[in-house]
């Protein structure tokens, strides 16, 4: 069976790098979109990223295919244009009006294609801040997330590219919801996204805690949690996070660990009262855990609806057994040749997900094929076109 495409002959154009804009694509590309993505001659810079940027190009550029042009020439502005013209769908994430000086802004193209959805991906919506430079770590530490995810006094990015990838899925929504209403209107419109807003609607539900409570949120780390179990316990080996979130979760945590004087205080049994007694109850179960070796705590707890979860690595999904049988890692072929497997969109349809084998295209790699897709004669593409490496 082949992998669900919902998003099937719809046409992208992506004038993108690093990563926001390319999650954006990924994402449509995942979804069965042609994507078209256009890079300089000499390639993205993202592909030859180091050290924690390596990841980047692999993660977020499969299932797409390349065309290289030159946009500080006339002959490479002419056919990004024609590109733009018959897409149903443009990304985009440089440097507010980059695109507009060259012709490639939403005015412009949805003159000559009203039908257009025009997705701009920024640091931030239209407001003062617009014109800033902005990267996911500049986000976090302005919106409020790095305060919230280190210690006090300790501001700490997330572990992951989480704002540019979230915003670039919130790009995605907005492009959904401009198609709908496409099909009753007949026109595209401009979507606009951005890192900065992104981190002020995650971090919304702490902003909503100070509105309820009349006290700020402190930090993650020295956060009062909601439930009196909601923590990392050490065992004899490695560590694994448990929580007790319902009554009826306690009486069970109770009866598998044997706690039968704890279930017996009736000043335990509801939730807020734990919570007020967290100093009191946690040594209790850290002592306990800390006796068992986290597969025994593991053995014990499964099954049973008690949340719970190993300390894991990134690198240990590579051969996590539910992964593995649910097909969430797609084979991947990176550009030099070597094979990997890699996450695909988390979501089933009718039970079935995305996964599908893909190569990274080198640079350019698709640029005569996208041509001829525009309707070029082969005596055009020569013209434009004679090195196989760009059009330039």
């Amino acid at each position: 069976m082949t992998a669900p495409a919902p998003l099937a002959g719809l046409r992208v154009v992506e004038f993108t790098h690093m990563v926001m804009g390319p999650a954006a694509g990924a994402m449509l590309a995942a979804l069965g979109a042609d994507v078209i993505r256009v890079e300089p001659a000499e390639g993205d810079k993202t592909r030859t990223l180091l050290g924690s940027g390596a990841g980047y190009f692999p993660m977020y550029n499969r299932h797409k295919r390349s065309i290289a042009l030159d946009l500080k020439s006339e002959r490479g502005l002419k056919v990004a244009r024609r590109l733009a013209e018959r897409a149903d769908i443009l990304i985009e994430n440089f440097r507010p009006g980059a695109l507009d000086r060259l012709g490639l802004g939403y005015e412009a193209l949805a003159a000559v294609n009203p039908r257009l959805i025009y997705c701009s991906a920024k640091g931030f919506l239209p407001g003062p801040y617009e014109e800033r430079t902005a990267l996911d770590e500049v986000a976090q530490m302005m919106g409020g997330l790095a305060y919230m995810t280190g210690p006090p006094g300790r501001p700490l990015r997330a572990g992951s590219s989480v704002i540019d990838v979230t915003g670039g899925m919130f790009g995605v929504i907005g492009v959904l919801a401009a198609l709908e209403e496409r099909h009753r209107t007949g026109k595209g419109k401009l979507i606009q996204a951005s890192l900065f807003e992104t981190t002020v609607y995650l971090v919304g539900q702490h902003m909503a805690q100070l509105a309820v409570t009349g006290k700020a949120a402190s930090p993650m780390p020295a956060r009062i949690s909601a439930w009196a179990i909601y923590d990392v316990f050490e065992t004899k080996d490695d560590p694994v996070f448990i929580g007790v979130v319902t009554d009826a979760l306690w009486e069970k945590f109770c009866a598998l660990f044997g706690l039968d004087d704890l279930w017996a205080d009736e000043s335990l049994r509801h939730n807020n009262e734990r919570v007020l007694q967290r100093d009191r109850i946690l040594p209790r179960i850290r002592d306990l855990i800390a006796g068992f070796t986290r597969a025994e705590v593991i053995a014990r707890l499964e099954g049973t609806g008690l949340p719970f979860a190993p300390i894991a690595r990134p690198e240990d999904m590579f051969d996590d057994p539910h992964l593995a049988a649910s097909g969430a890692l797609e084979p991947v072929t990176l550009a030099d040749g070597t094979p990997t497997r890699l996450p695909t969109l988390p979501i089933a349809f009718d039970g079935k997900l995305l996964a599908r084998s893909g190569a990274l295209p080198l640079a350019g790699a698709d640029s005569r094929a996208i041509l001829r897709d525009l309707g070029l004669s082969e005596t055009e593409i020569l013209a434009i076109f004679p090195d196989e490496t760009a059009v330039d």
